[in-house]
């Protein structure tokens, strides 16, 4: 028994006489051909999906109907399925059928997994950095910060456009790192 969704029996419902047939015919091969599908109703539009994922859809418009395959990468996209005023002209079921078939498996082929992306490297130590780290005695903690915290506050540093900015800077830092504290501690919380 397909899983039926009763909003798209009232989408039909309200649907023109001419798009109902069209409608109905499009539902029962969906349901034929995919029979594990589920219906709901997305973006004001009746769909048909497949383990969560956008597999199909219909629409009725005042004078016909549209069938459409969700990620379909056929020459031509919607083609004979944007314009079907009528079931005399609705598409040749073996196309549709092809194309159904597609959809599925495109939504059951694994994912090609993007190469991880190697990490920035931490920039060099501006050496009055070094110093100052050194002085207060927080040298060994800021090494042990992880090290996107370790650029975080190295490029801080190394931006100041001026001398005294970046000396200010640099007591901020040696301030918070001996507190423990990232870089932008302030918005962990966010």
């Amino acid at each position: 028994m397909p899983t039926t969704d009763p909003r798209i029996d009232q989408h039909i419902a309200n649907a023109g006489a001419f798009a109902r047939p069209v409608l109905e015919h499009f539902r029962a091969l969906v349901h034929r051909e995919v029979p594990e599908c589920v219906e709901a109703i997305k973006w004001g539009m009746p769909h048909f999906t497949l383990g969560g994922k956008n597999l199909a859809g219909m629409a009725a418009f005042k004078a016909h109907v549209s069938i459409f395959f969700h990620n379909d990468e056929v020459a031509g996209g919607t083609g004979p399925f944007r314009r079907i005023a009528s079931l005399e002209n609705f598409p040749d079921e073996a196309t549709v059928v092809e194309r159904l078939n597609s959809a599925v498996a495109r939504l059951s082929a694994p994912k090609a997994k993007l190469p991880r992306a190697s990490p920035k490297p931490v920039p060099e130590l501006p050496e009055p950095f070094s110093a100052a780290l050194a002085v207060a005695g927080h040298a060994e903690r800021f090494a042990a910060m992880p090290p996107g915290q370790r650029r975080e506050y190295i490029e801080w540093i190394v931006e100041a456009k001026t001398e005294p900015t970046r000396d200010k800077r640099i007591a901020q830092a040696v301030e918070w790192i001996g507190e423990g504290k990232s870089r932008n501690w302030k918005y962990q919380n966010c």
